[in-house]
């Protein structure tokens, strides 16, 4: 998100971690669900395609290459129009774009909240991801998930990325993946000449 404060740190880590996939994760929108409706916190642009093309540019300014791939926040770029412009630059780019890729499927389901935004800690458990690994179908998975420490205060979804972290790094979980043969990557390891030391 190139437009957030921590956009510039973020770059830095990025570059001196070349074996890491760092999307654009694009920035066209934000909205919260309050007293039982959704709400505008920052409204859409105008030109979506216009947003996107200075985000790419900041996004090569602060990193030094293209991204790996490409997302958005809240899934804007599941939804007209901003689907199509999305979709366009990624193919423009030759790109992944998250959920319309024919050859990497995407798993949301690993989410501490309902779409309410309501608690849903259970579905962020080590059971849960247990779950979601039985169950992935054979190929290319990317599996979102939204980890981080020090957040518990953040809103909307704080307290949630902490427990996310204890389930990613449980030991359960890490000895499941090698018994069942399942191989952990990122999007620097297919070649598409993009940032660090490519696909």
């Amino acid at each position: 998100m190139v437009r957030r404060p921590a956009a510039v740190e973020a770059a830095e880590y990025a570059r001196s971690h070349p074996r890491l996939s760092v999307g654009l994760h694009a920035d066209l929108g934000e909205w919260v669900f309050r007293n039982g409706a959704w709400e505008v916190v920052e409204e859409p642009p105008d030109d979506v395609g216009d947003e996107l093309s200075r985000q790419l540019d900041r996004f090569s300014e602060l990193v030094g290459c293209l991204p790996t791939h490409l997302d958005s926040h809240q899934h804007v770029h599941q939804r007209e129009p901003e689907a199509a412009v999305i979709s366009a630059l990624a193919g423009e780019l030759g790109l992944p774009l998250r959920g319309r890729n024919a050859h990497i499927s995407y798993c949301g389901d690993f989410y501490g909240q309902t779409g309410k935004s309501e608690p849903m800690h259970e579905a962020i458990s080590v059971e849960s991801l247990l779950n979601l690994l039985t169950a992935l179908p054979a190929g290319i998975t990317e599996l979102g998930c939204h980890p981080g420490v020090g957040t518990d205060d953040d809103l909307p979804y704080g307290v949630e990325r902490s427990i996310e972290v204890a389930a990613l790094c449980d030991r359960r979980v890490r000895a499941f993946i090698d018994e069942r043969e399942i191989s952990l990557r990122s999007f620097t390891d297919f070649d598409n000449g993009r940032c660090g030391a490519g696909w």
